[in-house]
């Protein structure tokens, strides 16, 4: 079924036309988002107030989790700190767990999708990844448009919308376990873990970044949670409107400023991507202020710390969330606070531009770039600096930091790394060669090199596995060295160099390194429009 464009936009995207072997495009429920936030938001309370047991008894007994994650962290890119990364999935599904379709009545009068439970497919139509640094400070969310064209992993391997995943590898497993006699249910619970994984793989190779948990909700888990939480106030730029014709639109009918929302409306909000200047990009801004309104409601109404009025969010939660099966969410509520605290800041992540691929309209990514920037919003921390050590001052001849100075703050593969730097930055190789010893690396040679523009990383004999995690910190590519010695990687910082966790062009900040820095550490980073801050209701298009 072609997927349907809405009339009135004016920009290039809106002159996009989608062709005929489009999925449909429907509903990308914030779904995740505010839901998820809710759960953690609620539990950093419940830690804190001496509720831990009951809570994790209360949330956990009867939620549904999933070993999607289990595969998929064996080739995960390394990680460089403690700091966690959560994806949010967005499913747009019109189907129950059980793969049973939702009422059509339902579906049509209150979420306004269509009355067919085919519509939307099981597109993940909200992919949003929350990185919590492990020495608390800003939360930074980054956005993952869902129609950017990407190498997919564990669906068919090929260029897809990355939103296509999901689906595509569900489809794959239905057919491989057909002939099995599994009933229904259960059919649907193997198929949708194989879709889980695929999108676990594919956004982990797209950002460069590991997953360490997840949190999955459907279209009728939005509707449930926004149903426990309203009103809701949101606040627009512009008035709009986007009639619900034949499951066409999104039923919005907004006026400009505060809006006082119930839940059906609420979907609306999230849904609309017709008559919006950007369409489907501001269509994520619009899910990304809603979670800051349903926090901002949650914490205003005092529901977070009595354990009365969470009881409804948390059977809310049991019944539409899945869940990764390794998450502790009573040693993530010591991070949770910031989500509510107002340190949380959301980004959406750039598109190259548009193009139209096999009849379909899909947003063209550089995924280098998108590697490049994520990695500096998600730098590792710094380690404390040794009392009264000199300045480092690079030379050919200059010895190494004894990799046994500092005890490694991960295992890592074997492989020593030599450090040349080209930069302007004076001490960069000694101090890059240091955070990687950090890191568990052997620390090798340090010194100069004759310039370069991009920083590179090359290795000998037996050393990829190490060279590929250490390209991820600098969020380029390993490639075999022809002069690079057995089981040495070398990392030569280009004339372009930024240390990670920095913004481009200039020094790391506290605030880029995950301390409580009023510094914004995107603010110089390529966007897809205004950050929308957290910690109250922002206004969005």
């Amino acid at each position: 079924m072609p997927e349907h464009q809405g009339a009135g936009r004016t920009n290039r995207a809106a002159r996009r036309r989608p062709g005929p072997a489009a999925p449909p495009r429907r509903t990308p429920p914030l779904v995740v988002a505010g839901r998820t936030i809710a759960c953690a938001t609620s539990l950093a309370v419940l830690g804190t107030c001496g509720f831990s047991w009951y809570a994790y008894q209360s949330l956990t007994n009867g939620l549904t989790t999933s070993s999607a994650l289990n595969d998929i962290r064996k080739g995960a890119p390394p990680h460089l700190d403690n700091s966690v990364n959560l994806l949010l999935i967005g499913l747009d599904s019109r189907k129950d767990m059980n793969g049973e379709d939702l009422p059509g009545q339902f579906v049509q009068d209150e979420l306004h999708a269509g009355s067919s439970s085919e519509v939307g497919g099981y597109n993940t139509n909200t992919l949003m990844v929350m990185h919590i640094p492990a020495n608390g400070g800003q939360v930074t969310a980054l956005s993952i448009p869902r129609d950017d064209y990407v190498q997919t992993v564990g669906a068919d391997g090929k260029m897809h919308k990355i939103k296509e995943a999901y689906g595509i590898a569900k489809s794959m497993a239905e057919v491989k376990l057909g002939g099995k006699g599994l009933s229904k249910p259960e059919l649907e619970r193997q198929s949708r873990e194989a879709g889980r994984k695929a999108t676990l793989a594919t956004v982990q190779s797209f950002l460069g970044i590991p997953i360490d948990h997840f949190a999955e909700v459907n279209l009728l888990g939005f509707y449930d949670i926004a149903k426990a939480v309203e009103p809701i106030q949101v606040c627009l730029n512009h008035a709009t409107r986007d009639p619900a014709i034949t499951g066409q639109g999104s039923g919005a009918d907004f006026t400009a400023g505060l809006n006082t929302l119930n839940a059906s409306q609420a979907l609306s909000f999230v849904r609309q991507r017709h008559n919006l200047a950007n369409g489907d990009l501001d269509r994520t801004h619009r899910q990304q202020a809603f979670i800051a309104s349903v926090v901002a409601k949650l914490k205003g109404a005092g529901v977070m710390g009595d354990l009365g009025k969470m009881q409804q969010l948390f059977d809310v939660v049991k019944k539409d969330v899945v869940m990764d099966d390794q998450w502790n969410v009573l040693d993530f509520a010591q991070q949770a606070p910031n989500l509510s605290g107002g340190h949380v800041e959301a980004n959406t992540l750039p598109i190259a531009g548009f193009a139209t691929v096999n009849g379909q309209d899909v947003n063209k990514v550089d995924p280098v770039q998108i590697k490049r920037i994520v990695q500096q919003l998600t730098g590792h921390d710094p380690a404390p600096a040794p009392a009264a050590e000199p300045a480092p001052v690079d030379s050919p001849t200059e010895s190494a930091p004894s990799a046994a100075a500092s005890a490694p703050a991960s295992q890592a593969p074997p492989g020593t790394v030599d450090v040349l730097n080209t930069s302007a930055t004076a001490g960069a190789a000694a101090t890059e060669s240091k955070a990687l010893t950090a890191l568990g690396f052997t620390a090798g040679r340090i010194g100069q090199a004759p310039r370069q523009t991009r920083t590179t990383v090359t290795y000998g004999a037996g050393a990829k596995e190490a060279a590929d995690q250490i390209a991820a910190r600098y969020g380029v590519t390993a490639t075999a060295g022809a002069t690079t010695r057995a089981g040495h990687v070398e990392v030569t910082l280009g004339t372009g160099y930024t240390p990670p966790g920095a913004p481009a062009g200039g020094a790391a900040s506290p605030a880029a390194k995950g301390s409580s820095g009023a510094q914004d550490p995107a603010a110089n980073l390529p966007m897809q429009g205004p950050p929308v801050k957290m910690g109250g209701i922002p206004c969005v298009d």
